[in-house]
């Protein structure tokens, strides 16, 4: 048996990424203001006093496993901070002008116009990594620790399933699972509340969800795979705050796929392709498909005489609304990916990531409030983002991604109607089915 060095925190974040940074701050802030009005005899109720706040990141650093080149639609950061710009976000630059392409496999149709969800004018093209990096240091500032190179290893429970912590990887472990000269045994951090926020494919997350029953109900989740590059072209080749959104080449018309096009400032172009892991061909290779992507004369166009200075691969919870889990367990909350907040039509989920965290905060307040960690209390965040902007945003599309499981040509017309009847598949089913990727995945012969 390893002995363990045991860490109590008050509340303990699992994973540095948009909604476990915007938690963490605004909940310290909601603190601030409790006690401050506690004090001055505006609030009933003790003051919370200092607590402590913990942030666990596998990286190196915040924002290390976090991929450049976005869009973000700034309304929940606009809650979290009014001020944002002038405490210094990162932001690259703003869209200025939005396209959407149909693509053959040698031309370009240019939509005459812009799809609304499509729609990005005013919105601003950020490097998430800076923007993570920049809320991690906001969270330093007020007072939260942050732990780097601290991966979550396994969900800690009590004798009666309660969640009460989690436990950090083990250190120096050789590929065998031996303990080397240097083996550092992982620490318990014991907590209060612990909040998920690792991701769409957090292994912590799976293991919670699986032991506690969250997706009992649910639709099966299913997930796309995006490949980017970030691209440093010849001044002229794309506009800067030129947003392009593209359908058809290379995917066929079984398979879900579409890419993007973002011009940010320095001549540096954020380009990707995202392919569904529902397809039905075997011999389909995601990161084929980006390649051949590049490949068109249009892209090919505005990555000549360019050079490569960074890539990498995310995966996207792309299922919607009926495949978001529940929300809270005893002494747990998921907030972000692992949370299905994204909003596939719209490929956008930073926004909601922000403000789910925001609303995860409110409701450990709450708790803190009544010295009450159990799902009697933490059951009031899943009613907090169903009494949100999140519900409607996400509801409105709950239907979107199983309409392509019919093929491209009907779901453009399933889609559309969906759009013009707040999501009702074909303009009249309240809930479409969906199949897991794995299922629909057809044999070699």
């Amino acid at each position: 048996m390893i002995e363990r060095e045991q860490l109590e925190l008050d509340i303990v974040f699992v994973g540095a990424g948009p909604a476990n940074l915007s938690a963490a701050y605004h909940l310290k802030k909601l603190i601030d203001e409790h006690d401050e009005a506690v004090a001055k005899g505006i609030e009933d109720g003790e003051p919370i006093g200092d607590i402590e706040i913990g942030i666990i990141e596998k990286g190196p650093r915040v924002g290390a496993h976090i991929l450049s080149g976005a869009v973000m639609d700034p309304k929940a950061i606009r809650e979290l901070m009014p001020d944002f710009l002038d405490q210094g976000c990162p932001i690259d630059t703003v869209t200025t002008e939005d396209g959407a392409w149909y693509l053959t496999e040698n031309k370009r149709i240019k939509a005459p116009i812009t799809p609304p969800p499509l729609v990005n004018k005013g919105k601003y093209i950020v490097s998430l990594s800076k923007v993570c990096e920049w809320l991690g240091e906001k969270c330093e500032e007020v007072g939260i620790n942050i732990f780097p190179e601290f991966p979550g290893s396994e969900m800690l429970y009590d004798d009666d399933n309660n969640v009460i912590g989690v436990r950090t990887g083990d250190k120096g472990i050789d590929k065998d699972g031996n303990q080397k000269g240097n083996f550092e045994p992982g620490i318990d951090l014991i907590a209060k509340v612990t909040v998920l926020g690792e991701g769409s494919r957090g292994s912590l997350t799976k293991s919670l969800t699986e032991r506690l029953g969250l997706n009992k109900g649910k639709e099966p989740q299913v997930f796309s795979l995006g490949a980017k590059e970030l691209w440093e072209v010849p001044e002229g080749n794309f506009k800067e705050g030129c947003v392009i959104h593209t359908l058809g080449f290379p995917s066929d018309t079984d398979t879900y796929g579409g890419g993007w096009i973002y011009g940010m400032k320095d001549n540096v172009v954020s380009i990707g392709y995202v392919t569904g892991l529902d397809y039905l061909d075997p011999n389909i290779d995601p990161h084929a498909e980006f390649q051949k992507f590049k490949t068109h004369p249009e892209i090919r166009k505005i990555l000549e005489g360019g050079k490569m200075i960074k890539y990498g691969a995310k995966t996207i919870n792309a299922g919607g609304y009926f495949t978001m889990p529940k929300l809270f367990a005893n002494g747990v909350l998921l907030v972000g990916d692992c949370a299905s907040f994204l909003n596939g039509q719209r490929i956008k989920g930073i926004h909601t990531a922000m403000k789910g965290g925001m609303l995860a905060a409110e409701t450990i307040l709450f708790a803190l409030k009544r010295k009450d960690y159990s799902e009697t209390t933490l059951k009031y965040f899943e009613r907090k983002v169903n009494g949100s902007w999140i519900y409607d945003e996400l509801f409105a599309v709950r239907n979107f991604h199983s309409a392509f499981q019919r093929g491209r040509w009907s779901a453009l017309i399933n889609t559309g109607l969906q759009y013009a009847t707040g999501g009702f598949a074909w303009g009249f089913m309240p809930k479409d089915h969906h199949v897991a990727g794995h299922e629909r995945m057809e044999t070699l012969a």
